[in-house]
């Protein structure tokens, strides 16, 4: 024994204390990751579009500095990445721990963001409007930025995986016109996307699915078929449609997980304010035109037709639930797709 901890438990090491708080500072301000920095807390440069329209811009409104938080695996070889965002709860323990744990002893390097702490923000599951979904998106692209800088990632084997509200980000992040809209260096962009019971499969945040809609950048899907906050039918349709459409995507269904299956606690929660999307909500964005359509009808919806479909789409509360077992499938069927997604 030497009595060094290993590069994962200084990381986590470094992070744990006061982590989870809104208004936590980070280590280091950094630019870039050219010097090849350890794992570790970083804050890095970032911004807050509020609508789609403004993230299709692609030009950088309310400077906000995130906070990234690094795990790198063993050794010095270069090693993909995945950078993770988290759902309406925030950054929690799964992913500075779990996550990163079971992924980089496959050689796969992490960077989970903090989408809230850096804008003031804990939670956003009892009132979304706190903080711009699309921001979400600027945040997941220039984590993309930052980690393509480092020596140790290859820059062209780079994920993203979304949790809950961070799905939605990791799906937008697979649109052309939003990769577009980046201007991201040397053609830069997500090899694969991950989502986990994702939100965004209903009502405004889904898009309306057409040949070009999206990359072909493989795609996987994991949801719990017990989770009444996201729930799983629309995905499954959302995630056909996309396969259809040219994109390579996976679908893993977890008997009897809830929403949230990855958390610690194994208590099952009601959130009684937490703001939802119901399956019926026949709501969907038409990311060429901004329009807003029937996706079951494929009209398009204005006034009284936009506004009677709408009252389909809204409710509050939902439960979650730590599942031992469904993490753990979770993670072997993540680690398995993107072993085979980000292979050389």
């Amino acid at each position: 024994m030497t009595g060094r901890l290993s590069g994962f438990r200084l990381a986590l090491a470094a992070c744990i204390a006061g982590t989870l708080s809104a208004g936590a500072g980070a280590q280091d301000l950094v630019a870039d990751f050219a010097s090849g920095p350890p794992s570790g807390r970083y804050a890095y440069a970032s911004s807050t579009p509020k609508t789609l329209a403004e993230l299709l811009q692609g030009t950088a409104s309310d400077p906000v500095n995130v906070v990234g938080h690094l795990y790198l695996p063993a050794g010095n070889d270069k090693v993909p990445a995945v950078v993770m965002v988290p759902g309406s709860g925030g950054i929690y323990e799964a992913m500075l721990d779990f996550w990163p744990k079971r992924f980089n002893a496959t050689g796969i390097a992490v960077l989970s963001i903090d989408v809230f702490g850096p804008r003031g923000v804990k939670n956003t599951a009892d009132d979304q409007s706190q903080v711009p979904f699309t921001a979400d998106v600027a945040d997941a692209f220039a984590a993309l930025r930052m980690l393509a800088t480092h020596p140790r990632i290859d820059a062209q084997r780079i994920a993203v995986m979304g949790f809950s509200r961070g799905g939605i980000a990791s799906m937008r992040a697979g649109a052309e016109r939003v990769i577009a809209s980046q201007k991201l260096p040397g053609g830069l962009r997500f090899a694969a996307h991950v989502q986990t019971y994702t939100g965004g499969c209903t009502g405004l945040f889904r898009l309306v699915v057409k040949p070009g809609t999206f990359t072909r950048s493989p795609m996987l899907f994991v949801h719990g078929d017990a989770d009444d906050y996201t729930p799983i039918a629309p995905c499954q349709d959302y995630a056909d449609r996309i396969g259809k459409a040219g994109t390579p995507v996976e679908f893993v269904v977890l008997p009897g997980a809830n929403h949230k299956f990855d958390a610690d606690d194994l208590r099952r929660i009601y959130l009684r304010g937490a703001q939802r999307s119901k399956a019926e909500c026949v709501l969907e964005t038409d990311i060429d035109t901004l329009t807003v359509h029937d996706r079951t009808t494929g009209q398009r919806l204005q006034g009284a037709a936009f506004t009677e479909a709408s009252k389909a789409c809204g409710a509050v509360g939902a439960n979650i639930e730590g599942n031992r077992a469904a993490r753990d499938q979770a993670a072997d069927v993540t680690v398995a797709f993107l072993k085979k997604a980000l292979a050389r």
